[in-house]
């Protein structure tokens, strides 16, 4: 006989009930998950409420401004997105998900990693699946998915938008560096207050006129404004004109990994960091996730580059 918490769900699609939770979850908030959902706030609200009052525990704690996991919420959530892995990997199987894949895939990515740290998750799908064919567009804003008919996007940095699914891949490490001929003969700059006195290249799309630097150890923070001499949205930019000592920037560790190891840069407050930058793969929510999008995010997860692995899960 059916206990009374079980008897509420009676009639529910308990897996949905099981997605709307991880969705709220990685969404942030109600309002979010509902607009991933295409459905409504109350809807939303209803559907985690009959969740907790079916499993009997309290999942979540809201106030006005944020949501939190309770302990019985966190074992639920990394339960609930096992089992909705598993539930994707029936449904595939069910539908013959192992037939070879044929068609078109657009995926947007930005310029710089969508011309390095991406491309070789990008081969090993082409290689896995003969027959795809894949648009790889490169910029770096959120693209309009419906009406430009795009897939997915890679987005490195904070996603905004609620309303569309943000699966977080890893992070990117950052470095402090410049010429050496910036310094002119004299020591490498040990801390951040030593750094403000030097001139700035800006990577506008993560920093324009301050700068916020964390020690590796100690965890301290410390912030100072800047007035670059030069910014920019191009990492590559900012990499060259570091080079030719027009100032200090601030950039992706991949990108100066052979310039650093030269001696052509230089790292500068080498116990203090940037904050590390989220990897992100969007698209548009979709109750029906097509078979080449599902593939796509298989392979990117698993042949994402080991330096953008740290901090790898959902957001």
């Amino acid at each position: 006989m059916s206990t009374p918490a079980l008897a509420v769900a009676t009639g529910t699609d308990r897996m949905l009930l099981i997605e709307t939770f991880v969705r709220i979850v990685e969404a942030g908030s109600l309002s979010a998950a509902a607009l991933q959902l295409g459905g409504t706030q109350p809807t939303v609200s209803r559907r985690l409420q009959l969740l907790e009052r079916t499993l009997g525990v309290r999942l979540l704690q809201r106030s006005t401004h944020a949501i939190r996991l309770t302990e019985d919420g966190q074992r639920c959530y990394e339960r609930a997105r096992e089992l909705l892995a598993t539930w994707q990997s029936f449904e595939n199987d069910v539908r013959g998900a192992g037939e070879e894949l044929a068609g078109t895939l657009r995926v947007v990515a930005p310029h710089a990693f969508g011309q390095n740290q991406f491309v070789e998750p990008l081969a090993q799908y082409l290689r896995q699946y003969p027959r795809m064919r894949v648009e790889w567009l490169l910029h770096d804003r959120v693209p309009d998915f419906i009406a430009e008919n795009i897939d997915c996007a890679i987005k490195v940095g904070a996603v905004q938008d609620p309303s569309v699914v943000a699966l977080k891949l890893g992070e990117v490490p950052r470095s402090v560096m410049a010429a050496p001929s910036l310094l002119d003969g004299g020591p490498v700059p040990e801390h951040p207050s030593q750094l403000a006195r030097l001139p700035w290249l800006a990577l506008r799309t993560f920093y324009r006129n301050e700068v916020s630097l964390t020690h590796v150890e100690t965890g301290e923070v410390s912030r100072f404004e800047i007035q670059p001499r030069l910014s920019t949205d191009g990492l590559y930019a900012l990499r060259r004109a570091a080079l030719l000592g027009l100032g200090v920037g601030i950039a992706s560790a991949w990108a100066l990994r052979d310039e650093l190891a030269s001696g052509r840069l230089v790292q500068l407050a080498p116990a203090w960091r940037a904050a590390p930058l989220p990897v992100y793969l969007i698209y548009a929510p979709s109750r029906l996730q097509p078979a080449r999008l599902r593939r796509f995010i298989e392979v990117m997860r698993e042949y994402l580059p080991a330096e953008l692995r740290s901090g790898t899960g959902q957001d």
